[in-house]
């Protein structure tokens, strides 16, 4: 899929985040198999052991999908189990670029995400689209999370495809004040970043949700800083 260079992907985000690659075998448009298996879960709620141990058995024989999957499903002991076996599985991603860490990332699972960082996984590994996976923790709002990518090297700044960065991610989402806090309180943040929308961060937070008052103590700190030259 094409974009134009000036594209909103935040918009795009608001019309469309449910269909963001999210299964092993997910597509940006979604199948109506999958719509309706995430239909019976939030009726019924959490699955039981049973049906996750069945998931991992028919996965047995594609390791790499199986890595996905438990990554996503907050699996530790599989995770651990399957990189014991073979360490390079650390660095597969499926058809639109999500590794392990990114799937672990946007479901908040911190166990899993240090099993995977331990193994090597790639911090600051990009989708298809220019998402790291502190992007995807800072779209859910997964502050945990954030703090420990950035404790293992992940970059502030980095931009997806659409100019966003984690701060732009987490100014768009309504419940993300702590993970504002934690992003705005870095010290090497770049807040005058603009999207391809040609937006700031603060910009977005100022139609987006009621958390934009956050963002005056970057604006402070701009005021009384010296430039360097």
């Amino acid at each position: 899929m094409e974009f134009p260079e000036d594209f909103n992907q935040l918009e795009l985000l608001d019309t469309h985040g449910q269909q963001i690659p999210r299964g092993t075998s997910s597509l940006w448009t979604g199948s109506d198999e999958e719509e309706e298996e995430e239909e019976d879960e939030e009726e019924g709620g959490e699955r039981p052991e049973e049906w996750y141990l069945q998931k991992e058995s028919s996965l047995q024989d594609q390791p790499q999908e199986l890595l996905l999957w438990a990554a996503e499903n907050n699996r530790v002991s599989t995770v651990k189990s399957l990189l014991a076996t073979d360490a390079t599985l650390v660095s597969c991603s499926d058809e639109d670029g999500y590794t392990p860490l990114h799937r672990a990332a946007y479901g908040g699972h911190v166990d899993v995400a240090s099993a995977l960082l331990h193994a090597g996984s790639r911090v600051n590994a990009r989708t298809a689209d220019g998402w790291s996976p502190l992007h995807s923790a800072c779209r859910w709002s997964r502050v945990s999370m954030a703090s420990l990518l950035l404790r293992h090297g992940a970059q502030l700044n980095a931009q997806t495809n659409g100019g966003l960065t984690p701060l732009h991610l987490a100014a768009s989402n309504p419940d993300s004040a702590h993970t504002l806090e934690l992003l705005l309180s870095q010290r090497h943040l770049n807040a005058s970043l603009c999207s391809s929308s040609a937006e700031t961060a603060g910009q977005v937070a100022q139609r987006s949700g009621p958390h934009h008052y956050l963002f005056e103590m970057v604006e402070e700190c701009v005021s009384v800083t010296p430039s360097q030259t």
